[in-house]
């Protein structure tokens, strides 16, 4: 058996690399879509927080592309600096490729039950806070 952390590489590579696939059409990766959702849930989203919140998921160069990309594609706006909001059109256009997301959970999580995902996710959580809370001793 491979270890945990061979796991955890290769799935999110495979989740990375397979998420991308289906948000290339809308011209988006998966920063871009993870910031576009973290602006359309945040009424008063700045780009720090857009940081902030997507911390674990990619560097700062990576999401500040994301966010640059976002806004040069009509997906965003910034009603003020500093300040991050989706249009209308980058709305609607998250909701069509909210259902292509949603086929590709499904399609990532087949024959895998909820119980299962729910445990995998606790486990990875506690292993994550015993290293990072470990790492304080």
């Amino acid at each position: 058996m491979k270890p945990i952390g061979y796991w955890l590489n290769r799935t999110d590579k495979a989740l990375t690399t397979s998420m991308n696939t289906v948000l290339a059409e809308f011209g988006l990766t998966r920063p871009a879509w993870q910031v576009l959702n973290v602006v359309g849930d945040d009424p008063q989203a700045t780009d720090t927080g857009v940081l902030t919140v997507l911390a674990a998921n990619a560097d700062v160069t990576t999401l500040t592309e994301a966010i640059g990309t976002a806004v040069a594609d009509g997906w965003a706006i910034r009603p003020e600096p500093g300040r991050l909001a989706l249009t209308d059109d980058g709305r609607a256009r998250l909701a069509e490729v909210g259902e292509r997301v949603d086929a590709f959970r499904e399609l990532s999580t087949a024959g895998i039950t909820g119980e299962e995902y729910r445990l995998a996710v606790t486990v990875l959580e506690r292993m994550t806070y015993n290293l990072e809370n470990g790492a304080e001793r």
